[in-house]
């Protein structure tokens, strides 16, 4: 799939994104996909490539860029290397409820901005660490969200203020949230309270738990499961071509 590189200025500083289009002149509708905790890395654009073959223009943004010129993780090692786990954490830390709604708000300025695509409402998805902004975002930055998709994300129902399902209520978007087996991040009784919290808000969505481990649907993940990913990629699909701009 053709892509480019551009940056997005963001009240913060400039952030490095990719956007990936299918072949051919467009425009299309335009979705950000949110990598997991590792960050922008080859199987995330491969990623990218993919949904943008779907039909979409798809923004895929450096979250860590605060952090500056950071090196990539190794996934296979990561969690296990204290090292490379103390800097993971502290980069995560940079990615804040608010810092996800302002970089949002820029990244659908900038969207809106492209020939390549079309409307003003926009999806988002997103794994892991991804999933839990995708929320967030839909929940603090409403109007231009159409779609929203979460898979095995963590942190969507805490007991802290920040916590996605408190935002049901401010959500117009059509929500579909995949969580994984055993996932301490996204229990099954959190599950359940995410979705009756969309529920009384009556937003439109799907809540349901895939027979696979928290990251199921990213190739370079250790759990990855290929026949939980492809459920994934059928269920993004269908999310994305019944509620954005055609």
């Amino acid at each position: 799939m053709p892509s480019i590189t551009a940056t997005v200025t963001t009240p913060d500083g400039d952030c490095p994104v990719t956007l990936h289009t299918p072949n051919g002149p467009g425009p299309w509708s335009g979705v950000v996909m949110y990598p997991d905790a590792g960050g922008v890395r080859p199987t995330f654009h491969q990623m990218a490539d993919r949904l943008a073959a779907f039909g979409h223009a798809v923004l895929l943004p450096d979250v860590y860029y605060r952090s500056g010129d950071w090196a990539p993780f190794d996934m296979g090692t990561v969690f296990s290397d204290h090292a490379e786990r103390t800097r993971l954490f502290r980069m995560i830390k940079t990615v804040s409820p608010d810092a996800m709604a302002s970089d949002a708000t820029a990244f659908f300025d900038f969207l809106a901005g492209r020939p390549e695509v079309r409307g003003d409402r926009f999806g988002v998805c997103g794994y892991c660490m991804g999933g839990r902004t995708s929320l967030i975002v839909a929940g603090r930055v409403p109007e231009p969200v159409a779609a929203a998709g979460s898979f095995h994300g963590g942190g969507l129902v805490t007991d802290d203020e920040t916590s996605p399902h408190l935002l049901a209520d401010r959500m117009t978007a059509t929500v579909y949230v995949a969580g994984a087996q055993n996932d301490n991040s996204f229990t099954t009784e959190q599950a359940e309270t995410l979705d009756k919290a969309l529920t009384v808000a009556g937003v439109q969505h799907t809540v349901e738990m895939y027979p696979a481990g928290h990251g199921f649907a990213v190739p370079d993940n250790a759990p990855y499961d290929e026949e939980a990913a492809q459920r994934h990629w059928i269920a993004l699909q269908e999310l994305f071509a019944g509620s954005l701009p055609s």
